[in-house]
């Protein structure tokens, strides 16, 4: 009976332990991987990362007899690591001495803490840009469910350095204007999976560094930018300007040198700007009439068609009649006998009217799509728009004659000075570029420039340029002249077309001057755009600032004098 109970019990023991080592078996030797990955899944797991945004720098460039070379680099936007504090509000169980004691900690409003609060259950930003140490002050107030974590923001080291060309980082993580808008796809680091390893000694060293966004190497030159932004923000205490451009130019590759504008803003701060005009680039988002240096375009187009050649005579009688209206020299000056040269040293508004006269309305709307005065340049900033003089096609006699002297057409400043660019480059276009190179790790992308096939002869380059000279050396343009050097220049003085309705104000004007030098060797081109100085003349504004500017680069880039 014993030996049956033995047998019995030994038997169920057999069982228990068969079936502890099937057990057994199926667990660690059949389904080991899954078990494994869930055991490792206790110290594992995976979140989606992205990686940091591209960063953008300037250059400093060295010219030496026509050839280009970049020196040190300046960091324009950079990603930098900042603390902020976010609360949990499920967890607080008194809301309202939570944002009374905090409030008090990190100077806030009681009010804007609570209404962070109400916004979530789970997750509610309290504060950004926090230091460590303000980190530290924060902790020792011990409040439940209040937390803190690293995040990366962008930074702008310049602040308000070209800050329109530059744009932003807007608050939902996407480039705003500028380069930051246009090139956010190129920039923006790209999403992908991170492995979490949790526990003591265990370290994590996956790189990632593919995900990140390619960094931007710009055609600006820092100290040639700065400088054309010095000089805006002179003009404004000197002659008090409403705003002001000014754009510098490689001519013969389309290169952006400086493109500055005032009034700028702080790219740190831009959510504190009200006025949302500041963020647009005027230089390519902002049309006008560019008044008197449009001529040497009209000038062109007569001499590239044979109409008139440079010794041609002009009499002038002060104004011309058209139709019923009539076209009348600034200041109701007369000039009497005119060669063509003539017609832009004094800037003769008959004298453009006469060149017209002879070009036809059909060749002169020909010329102005050649000039490209009705297409965008296609520069690689966000934002950039053109007119389509479409009036001019179907206007008026009065109208297709006031265009001659840059009156009634429209354009960008950017478009005049790419326009500008066929006198100083052979009769070529260029494609105005502020992105030099685009750098991804150990991988780069050189940007070519683009040029044209001519748009007019060399002969007409000649005999324009020699007319442009003369307007420096003995025209009205001779505040611009600097001793030693041939440069090559035109004024313009502007009326201000009222908005809404036909006519122009009566008591504001755009004054520019835009040139290049050496006028026999071009290495460099300026446009200086004044919005409404307080002065009669752009001889008086625009001009000393052109001189100024382009001093300036000759003793940077140690051009050597032409005499």
């Amino acid at each position: 009976m014993k030996s049956w109970r033995l047998s019995l019990v030994l038997f169920f023991i057999f069982c228990f332990a068969a079936i502890i080592i099937g057990r057994l078996f199926y667990l660690q030797i059949l389904n080991h991987k899954f078990y494994q990955s869930q055991a490792l899944g206790q110290q594992a797991g995976f979140k989606e990362v992205k990686g940091s945004r591209g960063e953008i720098f300037s250059q400093n460039s060295k010219e030496s007899l026509g050839s280009f070379s970049s020196g040190a680099i300046k960091s324009l936007a950079i990603n930098e690591e900042k603390w902020q504090i976010f609360a949990a509000p499920k967890q607080i169980k008194d809301k309202d001495s939570f944002a009374d004691v905090l409030g008090k900690s990190i100077q806030e409003p009681k009010e804007s803490i609570t209404a962070a609060l109400e916004k979530s259950d789970s997750y509610a930003v309290i504060k950004k840009d926090l230091s460590v140490q303000d980190i530290e002050k924060i902790k020792k107030l011990k409040l439940e469910g209040l937390y803190s974590e690293v995040v990366t923001s962008r930074y702008y080291p310049e602040s308000g350095f070209a800050s329109q060309v530059i744009g932003f980082l807007g608050g939902d993580g996407s480039g705003q204007y500028g380069i930051e808008g246009y090139y956010n796809n190129v920039l923006s680091g790209k999403t992908g999976i991170k492995e979490e390893k949790r526990g003591f000694d265990i370290v994590n060293s996956e790189d990632l560094s593919y995900l990140d966004g390619s960094d931007l190497y710009l055609t600006l030159d820092y100290n040639i930018q700065f400088q054309a932004e010095l000089l805006l923000k002179e003009a404004k205490h000197s002659i008090d300007i409403d705003s002001g451009q000014i754009i510098v130019l490689k001519p013969d590759s389309g290169r952006i040198l400086a493109m500055a504008n005032f009034p700028s803003f702080d790219s740190n701060k831009y959510y504190k700007e009200h006025n949302l005009d500041i963020f647009q680039n005027a230089t390519i988002q902002k049309i006008f009439e560019p008044g008197s240096v449009f001529k040497p375009f009209t000038m062109a187009t007569a001499l590239n068609e044979s109409k008139v050649s440079p010794d041609t005579k002009f009499q002038d009688t002060g104004f011309v009649k058209i139709g019923p209206d009539t076209v009348y020299n600034f200041d109701h000056k007369k000039y009497d006998t005119q060669d063509m040269s003539g017609i832009l040293e004094k800037s003769i508004n008959t004298g453009a009217v006469f060149l017209s006269q002879h070009i036809g309305r059909q060749t002169f709307l020909e010329y102005i799509n050649n000039f490209g005065f009705n297409d965008k340049t296609s520069v690689d900033l966000q934002g950039e728009v053109n007119s389509k003089n479409e009036i001019l096609r179907t206007g008026s006699d009065f109208g297709f004659a006031t265009a001659a002297f840059g009156q009634g057409i429209e354009m960008t400043p950017l478009e005049l000075a790419r326009a500008f660019c066929v006198f100083a480059n052979g009769g070529r276009m260029v494609k105005p570029y502020v992105v030099e190179k685009i750098v991804h790790g150990q991988e780069e992308e050189n940007i070519a420039p683009k040029v044209s096939s001519p748009v007019i002869s060399q002969k007409t380059v000649s005999e324009v340029t020699k007319m442009l000279i003369n307007v420096v050396e003995r025209g009205f343009g001779s505040g611009a002249k600097i001793p030693g050097y041939y440069l090559a220049g035109k004024t313009g003085t502007a009326q201000i077309p009222l908005k809404g309705k036909r006519g122009y104000e009566t008591d504001k004007t755009i004054q520019s001057f835009i040139g290049f030098a050496p006028a026999l060797k071009p290495q460099f081109l300026i446009l200086v755009k004044l919005d409404n100085p307080k002065v009669p003349q752009s001889s008086l504004s625009a001009a000393p600032i052109f001189k100024k500017l382009s001093q300036y680069i000759i003793d940077y880039w140690q051009i050597p004098p032409d005499y």
